[in-house]
């Protein structure tokens, strides 16, 4: 064995596939190293012999590699190429060394190889598994001053960056027709079946190159050729197809409802010098009709005492860094298995010229072919023994061996430690999915059974276990034609999960199960005994599988010890519930350009600038900013407002209605949709016609409201309350995909499509007549709730007569981009007639002088149509429409409900709060009989007085009635009356 001393002492020369020529210098706890493009940082620190890499959440035990991929619980580092770009909980099995990584280890104080939370070790008795639960509760005083503080200090694992995050991410959408996960043997396989088929294929997997297991087994060869080569001309064959795209370097993170999936793409994580234009991270938002799950399987550790220490690793890992990386674990490898699978391990090293100590089986008989394969070697076998122990104190030097059921031990030197205890399917982005699992007895191993999407899992992730059926399976997944074969040196059995022997029920030792949780059997066996027989109580009473591997390698173990105890199957005992993200995902990947001003981004109408500029103040209404009000030199609010309220109703104004939600509602079945979303009737609407339209939920109360325009049998322009767009669209595509999907009808939202001009008032069709090409204004050619396609200064638009002041109103719905313009020009011939610009509060007083309710304020989500005295909008001949039986309800039609009316305080200059309460005895003793509550109170310029809209039980029925508000310092008398305050006959609307 002769290795490469610049790349570390455990390198072995002309072992795996990476260049000796191309280096790169990074430092691990300050300390400089050399490593070869292409390792990961695990790999370039154990070719340094460098196990010592972390310690343990809990009992800072010390903590070496265990894995070579994503599953890894203990080898979390901090990585830095700066200050401000620095990552902390990096798997070290994941993440590539770039030139000039500043690579350091975490949870150790002062320094890794002393770390004074070794202490917790001793101290491990007090620290039993649901300590936290029974402690820190006396004295009580202590809780603020002692307990919290350290434990808010203890938790957690690395330190947050401070800084802001100066690198930038990057999202996109993607449609395909197959997605498949993972590009072992299995996705390669379907991948060019699925190709073949001339479909969209996105083939995704998580490492720098394609291949999958192939990176660590050597004894593959695919139709004739070694397997890792065959993954590689494969992926070439992949790329140069136009229909298939393969992103290496990206982790399917998530499996959520229709095909839609998240994946993650390290982009730049591994660069060097990574360009200014380039983004650190990528998500991926795919939309996919069918996905091929092809995930693999994941190598289970042995359960025995002090399985822990630095040095001890999975076999499957060793066996990746040797044939990959071209690195041995140790000098003097000790084996010790339960499943063929570390054989193969152990044969890779000796070849490699690594002394093999001895492989501890604890099968009586382990498989034929292996076991002569090891007697070919030289390599001695014990069969039937069991590893009892570990030493070591920050890396192992010894395992003590035992016969099974037999009390003499011996020790035996190594430098390392390889185990295995057989494979478990990787499951879950299946079971995220909602698939459905069943455990496969013979096998202890759960596997894919129901499938609840469009979804197929191919090879080891499946439970295939021989090489020929997966490759059949994973063409029988693509759906094309191909003809592949391959070969296997070794057909693998046994398995076991589970404690081992010497860390059973009767013996008191440290067999860890979770490794980053510092979970051990003996917890596992507590959490039953204290009464966890759920294994979801369980896991959070010791807190097994919570970690940030989210018990890739603990779960099955856990329980499989519980089932021991509980002395009920596996199936029974249950299985822990598989959520997104499958790795652990950055904030800065999911948050993506959704930071500073785009973090909660303000969304501003075409015609914001020009109000600015007219000396705007604006208000937010969800995302939008509204031009509130419009103050001359000298106004307060109060003054502006009652002006702009004056001004509309003597002569005009202008308003920005762009905020309103659009909806576009096209087919041949808009109508028979509407009617069942709506409380009216649709069908009656003639195109050109405009109506007043109530939405409620299934419960019957009002869900939204606006004015609905027929532009022709097929075509309907729905308006929204503007905070209530996203919902409603939501909502309509939610019972069109679910309830109604008969009915042929498309949606489509043009909130930011159209600028919206309000112009209201006596004069408004004398403003705007000159700049309307293609419709008559005349009251009998275009009377009120008219709607028309016309041109507005020659751009196309969408005229609608309607109005939310009461008075002669249009609103003109042109192109966004030619709204400023638009705008432009009405509001210089509107001022020239003595007309004014009027913001989102002068709107609100003129709506309540009128009676006309806003969704939302004036309703409370407990308001029918009825209670509103919006009765009359609710069809009396319709036999269905959403909310139709809650309006059935007892409860909704029962006297006494809770109704709008208008209520007007004794002293006219009194104006009442929002949100008052009302009583109708001021004196009754506390608790007072609360009757309702004033949703909307303004004072009114056109009036001379305060008006208010309020909730009260029983409304209709107290016309005149004397009710009371009581305030801190006073109490206001108020009268009962109707909700229309102005113009009560409505003549002023028709012009």
């Amino acid at each position: 064995m002769s290795a490469s001393s610049n790349s570390g002492a455990f390198r072995i020369m002309g072992a795996g596939r990476l260049t000796p020529a191309r280096t790169a210098r990074f430092t691990f706890d300050g300390k400089s190293y050399t490593a070869l493009e292409g390792d990961t940082v695990a790999s370039a620190l154990l070719a340094h012999g460098v196990h010592l890499l972390g310690r343990s959440f809990k009992y800072h035990r010390p903590r070496g590699i265990l894995t070579a991929g994503p599953e890894e619980p203990n080898a979390l580092l901090d990585v830095s190429r700066d200050a401000a770009r620095r990552q902390p909980n990096v798997r070290a099995t994941v993440q590539e060394v770039f030139d000039g990584a500043k690579i350091a280890s975490q949870n150790r104080w002062p320094s890794l190889k002393y770390d004074i939370g070794a202490v917790n070790d001793v101290l491990a008795p007090f620290f039993a598994a649901g300590f936290y639960y029974k402690t820190f509760m006396w004295p009580k005083e202590a809780w603020a001053k002692i307990y919290e503080p350290i434990i808010r200090r203890s938790a957690g694992l690395g330190v947050s960056p401070t800084e802001d995050d100066p690198d930038h991410y990057a999202s996109r959408y993607v449609h395909c027709d197959v997605l498949i996960a993972g590009a072992g043997v299995a996705g390669l396989t379907a991948a060019l079946s699925a190709a073949a088929t001339g479909k969209k294929i996105i083939l995704v997997d998580e490492q720098p190159e394609v291949g999958g297991a192939l990176h660590y087994d050597a004894s593959t060869t695919i139709d004739g050729q070694n397997g890792y080569d065959w993954a590689q001309a494969t992926a070439v064959k992949l790329k140069a197809m136009p229909n298939v795209t393969v992103l290496t370097r990206t982790t399917v993170f998530g499996y959520y409802n229709h095909g839609f999936l998240g994946l993650v793409e390290r982009v730049t994580d591994h660069v060097a010098k990574p360009s200014k234009d380039a983004p650190r991270e990528r998500l991926w938002q795919v939309r996919t009709s069918k996905v091929i799950l092809a995930t693999g399987s994941i190598e289970r550790h042995m359960v025995f005492a002090n399985n822990d220490r630095p040095g001890i690793m999975l076999a499957s890992a060793a066996r990746n860094f040797l044939n990959h990386h071209g690195v041995t674990v140790g000098h003097n490898v000790g084996v010790y298995t339960a499943h063929d699978s570390a054989y193969e391990a152990a044969f890779d090293l000796k070849r490699a010229g690594v002394s093999i100590a001895a492989i501890v089986d604890s099968r009586d008989k382990p498989g034929e072919a292996v076991l002569a394969e090891a007697r070919k070697l030289g390599i001695d076998v014990l069969s039937g023994h069991a590893v009892v122990d570990t030493s070591g104190r920050l890396r192992i030097n010894s395992m003590t061996v035992a016969r099974n059921g037999n009390f003499d031990r011996r020790k035996i030197k190594v430098d390392a430690l390889i185990v295995s205890a057989g494979w478990t399917p990787s499951v879950h982005l299946f079971s995220q999915s909602r698939g459905k699992l069943k455990f496969d007895e013979a096998n202890q191993r759960f596997v894919p059974d129901v499938y609840a999407q469009n979804s197929v899992s191919a090879g080891a992730c499946n439970g295939t276990d021989t090489l020929a059926e997966l490759i059949d399976e994973a063409i029988t997944a693509g759906g094309g034609r191909i003809a592949l074969s391959g070969e296997n040196r070794f057909d693998w059995t046994g398995g076991m999960i589970g404690a081992a022997e010497g860390a059973g029920p009767d013996h008191a030792v440290k067999a860890f199960v979770d490794f980053q949780h510092d979970v051990t059997a003996k917890d596992i066996r507590l959490a039953v005994r204290e009464g966890m027989h759920s294994i979801e109580h369980i896991k959070r009473f010791t807190t097994n599988g919570m970690a940030s591997d989210q018990g890739k390698l603990s779960n099955m173990h856990g329980l499989a010890i519980a089932s021991e105890m509980l002395g009920r199957p596996i199936p029974q005992v249950g299985l822990t519930t598989f959520r997104a993200p499958y790795t652990p995902v950055t904030y800065g990947t999911l948050i993506n350009h959704s930071r500073g001003e785009l973090f909660d981004p303000a969304r501003k109408t075409p015609m914001h600038a020009l109000e600015e500029a007219e000396g705007a103040e604006f208000e937010d209404v969800g995302n939008w900013k509204r031009a509130w009000y419009f103050p001359k030199r000298g106004e307060d609010m109060h003054t502006a407002v009652s002006r702009e309220c004056k001004t509309v109703r003597d002569v005009a104004g202008v308003f920005d209605a762009s905020t309103l939600g659009k909806i576009e509602v096209v087919g041949p079945d808009a109508a028979a949709f509407l009617n069942l979303l709506y409380t009216n009737a649709w069908d009656t609407l003639k195109p050109g016609k405009c109506r007043y339209g109530i939405m409620t939920r299934e419960d019957g109360f009002i869900y939204d409201d606006g004015v609905v325009g027929r532009l022709a049998e097929d075509r309907f322009h729905v308006t929204t309350t503007t905070g209530g767009a996203p919902r409603v669209l939501n909502h309509m595509e939610d019972y069109l995909q679910t309830e109604f999907p008969h009915l042929k009808v498309w949606l489509t939202s043009t909130t930011e499509q159209w600028a919206v001009i309000a112009v209201q008032g006596p004069k408004a069709r004398e403003i705007i007549e000159p700049f309307v090409d293609g419709q008559d204004l005349s009251n009998e050619a275009f009377p009120h709730m008219s709607v028309a396609e016309c041109t507005v200064m020659g751009v196309p638009a969408r005229l609608f007569r309607v109005s939310f002041t009461g008075e002669v109103g249009y609103e003109i719905n042109v192109p966004a981009d030619y709204g400023a313009a638009v705008w432009k020009a009405i509001w210089e011939r509107a001022q020239s007639m003595g007309a004014c610009l009027y913001g989102t509060e002068t709107m609100h007083i003129l709506r309540a002088e009128k009676g006309y309710l806003i969704v939302g304020q004036d309703t409370d989500g407990t308001v029918t149509p009825d209670d509103a005295g919006y009765g009359w909008a609710v069809s009396k001949k319709k036999t269905d429409f959403v909310g139709i039986r809650g309006l059935k309800r007892p409860d909704l039609v029962r006297e006494g409900r809770k109704q709008l009316v208008g209520i007007l305080t004794k002293d006219p200059k009194e104006v009442l709060e929002e949100g008052g309460q009302i009583v109708a005895d001021p004196n009754q003793p506390k608790p007072m009989t609360m009757l309702g509550h004033v949703t909307s109170s303004y004072w009114s310029e056109n009036l001379g007085r305060s008006i208010a809209i309020a909730l009260v039980a029983g409304g209709r029925s107290r016309m005149g009635e004397t009710l009371y508000v009581p305030m801190a310092d006073k109490t206001i008398a108020v009268e009962v009356t109707e909700m229309v305050f102005f113009d009560k006959e409505g003549g002023r609307i028709n012009g």
